[in-house]
């Protein structure tokens, strides 16, 4: 996969996964910002509410400057149920991070599906 003009290595496959146990802002992955690496890809957001009530979680990306972006705000799930937030690939360059709050502590986890991408190939590549 290129990004830019500069080919991408695959680096590292990863899932990141919190249990909300509070309502405050809570990281649930930072993209590594050696210098070898410039990007990671968020290929699946998993959020599963294990309670029998409804629930919602608030999803954002912070950047270098730093500014946040709201990728879902207030998105609803259903009690006893999981959803898939995203529809496509996401992509988070060096250093961004994404952050999740729940409304309730205690009801949801979040599993995040990550590629981490390098621009040199890496001997310690989980795929060479």
């Amino acid at each position: 996969m290129l990004i830019t003009s500069i080919p991408q290595y695959v680096q590292g496959l990863t899932n990141a996964k919190l249990d909300l146990t509070t309502t405050d802002a809570t990281v649930l992955y930072t993209a590594p910002s050696a210098t070898d690496f410039n990007s990671s890809i968020i290929h699946s957001i998993l959020v599963s509410n294990d309670s029998g009530s409804a629930d919602t979680i608030t999803v954002t990306i912070t950047d270098s400057a730093p500014a946040v972006f709201s990728l879902f705000k207030v998105k609803a799930v259903a009690a006893n149920t999981t959803i898939e937030l995203l529809t496509r690939d996401l992509l988070l360059q060096s250093g961004e991070i994404l952050t999740v709050t729940a409304a309730t502590a205690n009801r949801l986890h979040v599993v995040a599906s990550i590629q981490e991408l390098t621009k040199t190939r890496i001997s310690t590549s989980a795929i060479l």
